[in-house]
Order: C-alpha cells, then structure tokens, then sequence
C-alpha cells in the first residue's frame, strides 16, 4: 500500500449538493431557491428578529412596569453568617462590610448591607452596617453588642 493509493472507504461522507449546473442535474435553473423575490438574490442575508415586515412581536407586546432610578439595594446578610464567622475568627471584635468583603461573603462590588435576624448570635461584638431590621438589632443588642449604622 502506497500514500498515493489511500482512499476513503465506499460510501463514506455525502456529497455536496452541487446547484446551478444545468437542467439535467435537477438543480439547474433557479438553483434551488425559488422564484424570484430578495432570497433568491445573491448577498441575501436576513436579521434573526425580521418578521417579513410583519409589526415586530417586541412592538406588539405593551410597555408594562415601572423601574424606580432612585431605588437603594442592599445585600442582605443574615445573624447564622455573622455567627459562623465569629466562629471560625474567635478573635473578631468588629464586622463591617470591608471585613465582609475579604471573607467572600459579599461579592461583586462594595455594597450596601442590611443585617438580617435569622439565626442566633451569642458573643458581644460591633457590627457597622448601612441598614439592620428590628429583630436583628434585638439580637446584637441582647447578646451585648453594638450597633453602628453606616450612613446611607
């Protein structure tokens, strides 16, 4: 066997559908497209989102909702997180989002935080914080600790 003498095996691969060569190949004349119009023209190209002049379906569908410009989010973080991080840290004092940030429990950019209540918390430590809801203040407070409130 010689390089010169390799050969797919029989049957191997299909052939490509060769258009426009003559009445006899069943795919002369108008070379599969059709009649005449702008897709049997050469260079047709359509965008995905065209709907042959049809009112698109992104105009068809109201405007509905309202999106607030002035609107604050807050990443909230619950007590069992600060909790879990006084226990792997026993020497943390203070938590604010800086210290919440480098841990990964915040991610993305620096946000606002708002401490929530769930979960327990049973050492006295300061927590600065933009917002906190009322039973997590309870619950820092009645463990002995403190509470700043970053401006907003």
């Amino acid at each position: 066997m010689k390089l010169h003498t390799l050969a797919p095996v029989e049957g191997y691969g299909k052939t490509r559908k060769r258009v426009g060569r003559g009445q006899g190949s069943g795919r002369g004349g108008t070379s599969t497209k059709g009649n005449k119009g702008q897709r049997s023209r050469s260079g047709y190209n359509y965008r995905s989102w065209f709907e042959g002049g049809q009112m698109p379906l992104q105009r068809r569908l109201p405007k509905f909702g309202f999106n607030n410009i002035f609107r604050v989010e807050y990443s909230p973080v619950n007590l069992d997180v600060l909790q879990a991080l006084i226990e792997a840290n026993p020497q943390v004092t203070e938590i604010d989002p800086e210290m919440l940030k480098s841990k990964g429990i915040l991610s993305g950019r620096l946000v606002k935080v708002k401490i929530l209540g769930r979960g327990e918390i049973n050492k006295a430590i300061t927590v600065k914080a933009h917002r906190f809801s009322e039973s997590a203040k309870a619950a820092i407070t009645a463990a002995g600790g403190s509470i700043i409130e970053i401006e907003r």
